[in-house]
């Protein structure tokens, strides 16, 4: 059996947890700081390459390199040019900006500083605004304006909705381009008009020129930086409205940190590709803070990371390159990978890959391990847990479609809760219930506290534990099963039906690339499920065949989908994830539009789906009623064709 003491290759079973937990938490003297962590890191090697940055897939061999001495100088200058535009502790920092060398110094410079805020580049101007004014942000870092991007005009749009905004900084991402090309941008500025702040706006800089001009050898601030302060606001949920940020401690990030490589083992020879977009929670600690923190390299790949078009097709050619030994990924890119030929040295030198942001199916872990013989390392988390919660063992059992195991002081367990989120009792192993956990990666509640209300769950033993929203169930070695979100169950005719049973049946199919199953609103049956498909490139089936496929080996037979949709492409979040709300809408779509095109008196409909500034969907139907047909008579039969259905609606009638 493995033992404590033998965890340079992280941990092996159950029993490697509790055997760290003989050391009490306060022993492992933590940094007090993710600032103070990344110092302890570079301090290992200060001369040894820390980052390398590729700015495009296509020439992957160019790459500016920073040392460990240069990162950290990099980030304190960040934390000094923040401090001198007023920010302190209590004080957010904004960025809005790709995977570049600058976003990290941004990220952990503003955690010195004050805090940091990571906002989605993809999000729409207003959506933007709606997080800023949630952050109440002082100081925001952004793109100047660059051929391609539109980052800038997105954030002229809105710089005067933000009542706090005091200082926009500009980076400029010309910086990483050669003489020729760079001049090539400074000729596409001077033909383009600047958007004028407004009177009385936040100020707007360049970022470099006032990064470049602060010491690199010190932080200039006596702000002593406590590990309960607040280190960063992470958004989760919805963008609108009221949007959830995620308050986490300096505490959570450097425990999380620290607890993530000890149980992967992550050491100073590891080299860390990272693909995943630095405005979440995954890639900023699990390819940031944490591999330095241990001395170990990271690869960033590229302003759009995975996005990029040459960065899967020439992913092996990059492994090699770089002499890559680890990396992390979503589901949907080792599905990608699958159709990219590996060489057997590349591949030889990858000891290991994380997944995470959504369950990996089963048969993409085999056909990856098989074909790759790389092991997959499946993760859980979300990000009012930092980032990871378990994982599953490097030198133990690896048991595809697990979770793995907890990570070390932090307590995860099952429980039944009622409807209203009242504890009931602790689950047996195997029982599904909802996961729920607590520890020193737990955050600290969101930024609006009315966001807590049904965060927290007091169990039997009298304290609070965080509820995850996730169902799930622990088997008798110690092992973490995902049944879904409570929120994606079908519920059809009273069954409660979890969508990943149809999943991993269709992805078993040789054609299925990505599938997704959601619940369609049903008159009688509430909802059916109906799955959706991208297909590999170059692969061929019919829905009809995919069907059949899926009804041959789903074994609850209410879960068998009532129609099979073939897409180009499946709707993605900016992380890689399948966004099953858009799936949900365009159902709730096609069933509004029959059932008010069957309507006596509607000769056309069309209907859209879309949530509303509180989050709640909406549909709006627009119809064009028939002649002599009065709008009275034709808003009651409308109104009756839709009476079962649940989703609010808004009726226009058009002559």
């Amino acid at each position: 059996m493995s033992t404590a003491t033998n965890l340079s290759e992280g941990i092996a079973t159950q029993a490697d947890v509790e055997a760290i937990e003989q050391v009490p938490l306060r022993e492992r003297n933590l940094p007090e700081s993710t600032y103070a962590m990344l110092r302890q890191g570079a301090a290992r090697h200060p001369e040894k390459t820390a980052l390398q940055f590729f700015l495009r897939g296509a020439a992957y061999e160019r790459s500016d390199d920073y040392s460990f001495e240069e990162l950290v100088g990099r980030i304190t200058q960040a934390a000094n040019l923040f401090h001198a535009l007023g920010v302190g502790r209590g004080d957010v920092v904004s960025y809005l900006l790709p995977n570049l060398p600058d976003t990290h110094a941004v990220l952990w410079g503003a955690e010195a500083a004050g805090i940091a805020n990571p906002i989605n580049p993809l999000l729409d101007a207003e959506a933007i605004a709606d997080l800023m004014r949630a952050a109440e942000t002082k100081v925001l870092v952004t793109l100047a304006p660059f051929p391609g991007t539109n980052l800038w005009e997105k954030v002229a749009r809105i710089q005067n909705q933000v009542p706090s905004l005091e200082t926009i900084l500009q980076v400029d991402l010309a910086r990483h381009l050669s003489g020729l090309r760079r001049a090539g941008v400074k000729l596409w500025r001077w033909g383009r008009a600047s958007a004028p702040s407004p009177q009385g706006g936040p100020r707007v800089e360049p970022f470099h020129p006032h990064l470049d001009a602060q010491p690199n050898d010190r932080r200039v601030s006596d702000r002593q930086i406590h590990p309960d302060d607040i280190a960063s606001l992470f958004h989760t949920g919805g963008t609108t409205g009221r949007p959830k940020l995620a308050a986490r401690t300096h505490r959570n990030e450097v425990f999380d940190a620290w607890a993530g490589v000890t149980v992967a083992g992550v050491r100073s020879k590891t080299t860390i590709l990272c693909g995943l977009p630095l405005f979440h929670a995954h890639a900023a600690l699990i390819l940031g803070l944490a591999p330095w923190s241990q001395g170990a390299s990271v690869v960033l790949a590229t302003p759009k990371g995975f996005r990029d078009p040459d960065v899967i097709p020439k992913f092996w050619r990059i492994v090699d390159h770089y002499g890559v030994t680890a990396f992390s990924g979503v589901p949907t890119v080792f599905s990608a990978l699958l159709d990219v030929p590996s060489s057997a040295a590349a591949a030889s030198s990858v000891e290991f890959a994380f997944s995470g942001a959504a369950p990996l199916p089963v048969e993409v872990y085999r056909r990856f391990r098989n074909e790759t013989g790389i092991p997959i390392l499946e993760g859980y988390g979300l990000t009012e847990g930092t980032c990871v919660s378990s994982v599953m063992p490097r030198r133990g059992e690896h048991r595809p479609g697990s979770v793995g195991l907890r990570l070390p002081y932090q307590e995860m367990a099952v429980a039944l809760l009622d409807d209203d989120g009242v504890f009931q009792r602790w689950c047996d192993a195997g029982e599904v219930g909802v996961l729920l956990i607590r520890g020193p990666n737990v955050f600290e509640g969101y930024r609006d506290a009315a966001h807590n209300a049904d965060a927290w769950v007091e169990a039997s033993d009298g304290g609070l534990w965080l509820n995850t929203g996730d169902l799930g169930r622990q088997d008798e070695d110690g092992y973490f099963w995902i049944d879904g979100r409570k929120k994606d169950l079908i519920i059809r005719s009273g069954h409660n039906l979890d969508p990943k049973e149809v999943e991993e049946a269709l992805h078993e199919h040789p054609a299925v690339e990505i599938a997704a199953v959601v619940g369609r609103p049903d008159a009688y049956a509430g909802e059916l499920p109906v799955a959706f498909v991208q297909l590999r490139p170059a692969a061929h089936a019919t829905e009809d065949e995919l069907l059949a496929h899926a009804e041959a080996r789903v074994t609850e037979r209410p879960a068998v989908p009532k129609h099979v949709r073939i897409v180009d492409t499946m709707p993605q979040t900016a992380v890689g994830k399948v966004f099953k709300p858009e799936l949900r809408h365009r159902e709730i779509a096609d069933v509004y539009r029959e059932a008010v095109t069957e309507a006596q008196g509607v000769e056309t409909a069309d209907v859209a789906v879309s949530p509303d500034s509180s989050g709640a969907v909406h549909v709006q139907i627009h119809v064009t009623k028939m002649p002599r047909i009065s709008p009275d008579t034709l808003q009651s039969n409308v109104r009756d064709a839709l009476a079962h259905f649940t989703t609010p609606y808004n009726l226009i009638i058009q002559e």
